[in-house]
């Protein structure tokens, strides 16, 4: 049994959140309930939402007629090896660029965050996503920044809304064209409804963002809410529209491409490290099947999508690429193992290292004295 005396110290922050700075604050009572990472993985809706992808995905590949799994060893440890380690480094090389795009949405809103230490975040924020459901590490690494920094959870939460936005336009536009030119302007009609639903995700985003620069406050108090949750709403829209101006789009648009592209050389490296005969997508086709899969982990239901990316992808090989079931499950599967299970082992290792688990890895910003007065 933990010792309940305030002198006690966990051995690991998954034994208890940090105090967070503000404690009584509306902030700080969301980190409380909502941010200790290891309550939620031994929450048993969390351990089945890891187990029931898994035993639905084994179903799912059983049940694919031209399966055969005794032949799935071999075929990647055919692999060429250097290849893979070719997709790895491109995919990690992401990592540093996703840290800049969020220094340039966090530095908006007036705190000088440092590339290395949003990477950091954003790392181990990847890390939640691929352990609990829920898209929790995005809130988390708002959560981190702010056990770290002087900054508000509400605003910076705001900062990740909108990259979440640049994301889902990246993906629905950039796929979209990576499909007209793999398919030569005809896309299929499975593949129509799955982009058709992120052009009206993208309408409807939209759409919120409009109301919420425009009504959100106004709508807000005319609900019987208390008083303090329009403080927070106040702070995430500062973050939403701080964050995002005219001078911020055009470097913002081109990180956001060269991260999706990241992802799409990724399984591109995938598929020609496996060579099997008579498989070859091309760069758009990567770049298609890749940002597919993506728009399949905005589903909330399992970490990091599982079982569904899967089965998405395995159908958009199988059906759209005529790639046989066997080889298909063998990509998706090495691909996965590079984007999900080296995110959980890499991963845990810098959470159990790290200082910003503990609030003390961002060293706090003195600022320059002016000249002619003292330091």
């Amino acid at each position: 049994m933990a010792d309940p005396s305030p002198n006690h110290v966990p051995s690991t922050a998954m034994d208890v959140v940090a105090p967070v700075p503000g404690a009584g604050t509306p902030e700080a009572e969301i980190s409380a309930d909502q941010m200790s990472l290891g309550r939620r993985l031994r929450q048993p809706r969390t351990i089945l939402s890891l187990i029931l992808p898994i035993f639905l995905l084994v179903l799912f590949a059983r049940s694919l007629p031209g399966f055969n799994l005794a032949e799935l060893p071999s075929k990647i440890l055919a692999a060429n090896g250097w290849l893979l380690l070719l997709a790895f480094v491109i995919f990690y090389a992401g990592f540093p660029i996703r840290g800049l795009r969020w220094v340039v949405l966090v530095r908006a809103t007036g705190y000088p965050l440092r590339i290395r230490d949003s990477t950091e975040i954003i790392f181990i924020s990847w890390l939640v996503n691929c352990l609990v459901p829920a898209k929790l590490g995005d809130l988390y690494r708002a959560y981190l920044l702010k056990l770290n920094a002087a900054v508000s959870l509400s605003r910076t939460f705001g900062t990740v809304f909108i990259e979440r936005i640049l994301d889902l336009f990246a993906i629905v536009v950039l796929g979209l064209g990576a499909g007209f030119v793999s398919f030569r302007g005809r896309l299929p009609g499975d593949v129509q409804i799955v982009f058709a639903i992120g052009v009206g995700l993208i309408i409807i985003l939209a759409f919120l963002l409009l109301s919420l620069r425009n009504f959100g406050r106004r709508l807000l108090t005319r609900l019987p809410i208390p008083v303090r949750f329009l403080d927070l709403y106040d702070r995430f829209e500062e973050g939403v529209f701080s964050a995002i101006g005219l001078r911020q789009i055009p470097i913002l648009l081109l990180l956001t491409g060269v991260i999706w592209s990241t992802e799409a050389f990724r399984l591109y490296f995938v598929v020609e490290a496996l060579g099997f005969p008579g498989v070859h997508l091309g760069i758009s086709g990567a770049f298609f099947v890749a940002l597919t899969g993506s728009l399949l982990t905005a589903v909330p239901f399992t970490p990091a999508g599982l079982g569904i990316v899967e089965a998405g992808i395995v159908g958009v090989l199988t059906l759209v690429y005529n790639v046989p079931q066997t080889e298909a499950l063998t990509i998706v599967l090495v691909d996965r193992a590079i984007s999900v299970l080296s995110i959980i082992a890499l991963g845990s290792v810098t959470y159990a290292v790290s200082p910003m688990r503990r609030g003390t890895g961002i060293p706090p910003i003195v600022p320059k004295p002016e000249p002619g007065l003292p330091a």
